[in-house]
């Protein structure tokens, strides 16, 4: 039996998907969304707040605030509620409606910007008014995901250890980048492991993380506008990109199984897959991050009308060998 007195306590490590019925490729899919914030960020924010309370830099008169497009801000709704904190997210205009309404529930600002006109795009924008807000006021504690070591430090001892302990044989592991400090904690953590482990990294077309010039993305979570400070592509095998139209129509073909994912995890488990296809992955052991669940993209992803008018009818295929589709580049 289980007891705690604060919701993030809680986290389910130890949960996995065998996914090879599912899509044809032997692929065990980890679990990180079932905690009280729904998602792998509840690791870094988390981390990044203790560290700021143990610094002294984070007082009972503090203001949190962070630039997020949607799971840390949840995360971080969830723990400044518990802590006492009041906090402010900044966020942008494709954060979706049902994770605004959940930090709002938990007590927590949330500022939505929509222009994108100016250097850096959306993210841009949310970094600038952030920014701003600090010089104007030294109240504001800005905690910094993009550049906050402690982002991949809480992967470096959770989430790469739980990952060995469960499968000490383990050959591939594939993870979605954003902030990459998912990425760069587990590809720290393997790279002192007692075998090696190839490291894929999944990311979103039109993302500029590993190069390139940004593009249109619509699905908020994987993919960012710049390359992210955090990112040591020395510790990183490969990087497949994949569209946002096999991003849904993963996601929608695992809820065909009964599985209802959210978009990164989609993402991941799409690009993994086309990975298996292309390189074959026979008596090797396969593991993917999920990030998080489905439920904040009932509007999104899972509603018909938004996903045919963004990506056409193709994406409602029901061949589940679709799933992989995306595109693919070494490192």
């Amino acid at each position: 039996m289980t007891v705690i007195s604060v919701p993030y306590a809680f986290n389910e490590e130890d949960l996995y998907v065998d996914l090879e019925p599912t899509i044809g490729q032997p692929l065990f899919l980890k679990c990180e969304g079932f905690n009280f914030a729904g998602s792998i960020k509840l690791k870094a924010a988390t981390e990044m707040v203790e560290s700021a309370e143990r610094s002294g830099a984070l007082t009972r008169d503090s203001i949190l605030v962070e630039s997020s497009s949607g799971n840390l801000g949840v995360a971080l709704s969830m723990i400044a509620a518990s802590k006492g904190y009041r906090f402010l997210c900044v966020t942008d205009s494709r954060c979706n409606l049902a994770t605004r309404l959940m930090m709002e529930a938990l007590g927590s600002h949330v500022h939505v910007l929509s222009d994108e006109t100016g250097a850096g795009g959306l993210l841009g924008a949310r970094l600038a008014f952030v920014h701003a807000l600090c010089s104007s006021d030294d109240r504001y504690v800005w905690l910094g995901q993009y550049t906050n070591a402690n982002n991949w430090k809480a992967h470096y001892r959770r989430t790469g250890p739980a990952i060995a302990r469960a499968f000490p044989d383990i050959d591939i592991l594939f993870v979605g980048v954003g902030t990459t400090g998912t990425l760069m904690g587990c590809a720290r953590f393997f790279r002192g492991w007692k075998r090696s482990v190839r490291i894929v990294a999944v990311d979103s077309v039109g993302s500029a993380i590993f190069g390139g010039t940004p593009g249109r993305r619509m699905i908020p979570g994987l993919g960012m506008s710049i390359t992210p400070p955090l990112l040591d592509e020395a510790y990183v095998d490969e990087a497949v990109r994949v569209e946002e139209a096999d991003t849904v129509r993963t996601c929608r073909t695992l809820a065909r199984r009964g599985f209802l994912f959210g978009g990164s995890t989609g993402t991941v488990v799409s690009g993994a897959s086309r990975w298996l296809a292309v390189h074959g992955a026979e008596g090797a052991t396969a593991v993917a991050i999920a990030p998080d669940l489905g439920e904040r993209y009932l509007d999104t992803i899972y509603q018909t009308n938004w996903a045919r008018d963004l990506f056409g009818d193709e994406v409602f295929g029901e061949d589940s060998e679709a799933v992989g589709a995306g595109e693919e580049q070494g490192r």
